[in-house]
């Protein structure tokens, strides 16, 4: 049984009746992991006619595209990686055309239309801007898969509305289709599209198997229908997918044997067991010493009561996975692989400290400038998840640890989301929360997904928490499970007559941990920045009107003045 993407390709292009070759087209078949993490990616592009240079624009696109894309972070998702790739490749092209002699002139410039597929697991993510084209044939059926960026001015003029290069801001259409085994994905340019038609490209396969002579049949056919156009076509027809749709990369690790219990003096797989650190119904953690190399390290097994659960031996394997992608000074770093591991565990660098919940039970009024210190440093830990499309997801006071030094790093990623990998995973049943209630973002009680807001809410619950030892909210943000539920939640401000805290931070607390993520800071910046300097915004802002704070009330105080005007009309035609 296949167990990877496989497919058989096919391409042709010609200048056709023009005097030169202004498309451009190519595709990457990568090997694994890369295979896996970032799927097949092709491209076609079409460089305007009227302009001198619009070759170079489209063999620029295609071979950007094709280059860069593989070169994005495995942890970002198709479409942040291609994206980010398109609008470095339009700005340049952009500029390109304002530094020439022809910068007032488009359609003299760097311009060309874009037609980008990738192919992932059991998904195609579609880039498009302009005429080229991409479609799928399905059991003799063509579907057109973009649309035609054109401005039709009459039936014998129309010209482009869209194109790579043609404005600063690139507006770029996205779209994923699911795949099945024996698709054709057919990319071409207008040469092609506009002069042959589903029946020709249908039949022209069938009559032959090898997807090179069907493409230049194809083009053929275009080409004695009277196209007057460049001609390019590639053919992509699914042979294979994998089996498994998501991180199978991870598998050889979660099929490792599950350890023993270890106890002190103990040797396991190259460690010597000092002593037990921690203990959970979810993991075991142990201080070890590397024997060859004497450094101390944390071992970290998975736990008895769920050593049976595939899921879970997998998710535990998926936190060092993220680890060694994060590079900051505030996430915990795994330690390198030196050796062949005989067990199913994880090995971290050792931190001399404490966590931030025993911190806060030994410092229990800490001063506002010392939280703001450790929150900083949560933020900048926070920001390298971020940075990669992850979400910690389960950011809480016994998951952050402070050094000797001061340094606080944050550790346990069994809850992160990876998008990267969620793009492959099925998504017909609704993620459970794996977060700590307390800590837990409102949106993720409504089975809403959640985005970097929901981590800054949990930041948001830390820092208010740290300054008064309670919640902004108590316990009731878990048991707000509707969004009127959750619009009758109230902030308690953390000002009190016992601390010097002043009311512009509490502003910048409440904006953190406000219910509505829309309403929350934007990005982690923001509110550190808050947390330091008055934002006149937030104490000059009104409260929100009654009718969106509390409807009903609203509704009822409304009603009852109606009535008493209503009342006072009676009385009054009464005494007349």
């Amino acid at each position: 049984m296949p167990t990877s993407l496989t497919v058989t390709v096919g391409q042709y292009s010609d200048k056709g009746r023009k005097p030169a070759n202004q498309d451009f087209h190519g595709l990457c078949i990568p090997v694994e992991p890369q295979l896996t993490t970032k799927g097949i990616a092709a491209a076609v592009a079409d460089g305007i006619s009227s302009s001198e240079v619009s070759h170079l624009a489209s063999e620029s696109a295609v071979k950007s595209f094709l280059g860069d894309y593989y070169c994005t972070a495995e942890t970002w998702s198709v479409r942040t990686s291609a994206q980010r790739v398109l609008e470095a490749t339009n700005a340049w092209l952009h500029a390109q055309t304002r530094n020439s002699p022809h910068r007032y002139d488009k359609d003299r410039g760097y311009i060309c239309t874009f037609s980008g597929l990738v192919l992932k697991s059991h998904t195609a993510h579609l880039f498009h801007v302009g005429d080229s084209r991409i479609a799928r044939l399905r059991d003799g059926r063509l579907e057109v898969l973009t649309d035609a960026h054109r401005i039709v001015v009459s039936p014998e003029q129309s010209y482009l509305a869209r194109a790579l290069g043609f404005e600063a801001q690139l507006e770029l259409d996205y779209r994923q289709v699911p795949i099945t085994a024996g698709d054709v994905f057919v990319l071409s340019t207008d040469g092609v599209h506009e002069h042959v038609g589903a029946d020709v490209i249908g039949a022209t396969l069938r009559a032959a198997p090898d997807l090179d002579a069907a493409a230049r049949r194809i083009a053929d056919a275009a080409l004695a229908q009277g196209s007057a156009d460049n001609l390019t076509i590639q053919l992509i027809r699914v042979d294979t997918l994998p089996v498994q749709a998501a991180a199978e990369h991870l598998q050889q690790f979660a099929e490792l044997p599950l350890p023993p219990l270890l106890d002190a003096r103990m040797e396991f797989d190259g460690y010597r067991i000092l002593r037990t650190l921690h203990g959970s119904s979810r993991s075991h953690l142990y201080l070890a010493e590397d024997i060859a190399s004497g450094t101390r390290v944390a071992l970290k097994l998975p736990s008895i009561d769920q050593r049976e659960d595939k899921a879970y031996r997998e998710r535990f394997m998926l936190e060092e996975w993220i680890a060694r992608r994060l590079d900051s000074p505030h996430v915990l770093k795994p330690c390198p692989v030196t050796r062949q591991r005989s067990y199913l565990y994880v090995a971290t660098e050792y931190i001399e400290g404490c966590t931030l919940a025993q911190w806060m039970r030994d410092h229990p009024t800490p001063d506002v400038e010392t939280v703001r210190g450790i929150v900083e440093q949560i933020a900048r830990g926070l920001l390298a998840f971020h940075r990669l499309e992850m979400l910690h997801q389960d950011l809480r006071p016994e998951n952050i640890m402070i050094d000797t030094q001061g340094v606080v790093r944050i550790i346990d990623f069994g809850a992160t989301h990876v998008n990267g990998l969620q793009e492959t995973a099925a998504n017909d049943t609704l993620a459970p929360i794996l977060g700590t209630c307390q800590y837990t973002a409102p949106e993720y009680f409504l089975g809403e997904p959640g985005t970097s807001r929901s981590d800054l809410f949990s930041l948001g619950v830390i820092a208010y928490q740290m300054l008064c030892s309670r919640l902004p909210y108590g316990t009731d943000v878990s048991q707000a499970r509707t969004r009127s539920a959750q619009k009758k939640l109230r902030y308690r401000s953390v000002l009190s007559d016992t601390r010097e805290i002043p009311a512009w931070l509490d502003a910048a607390l409440a904006k953190a941990v406000h219910p509505d993520p829309l309403r929350r800071y934007a990005e982690l910046s923001e509110f550190t920045y808050d947390l330091r300097h008055p934002n006149a915004a937030l104490l000059g802002q009104r409260p929100p009107p009654l009718i969106e704070r509390n409807p009903l009330l609203f509704w009822q105080i409304l009603c009852a003045l109606q009535t008493v005007l209503l009342i006072l009309l009676l009385a009054r035609r009464s005494l007349l």
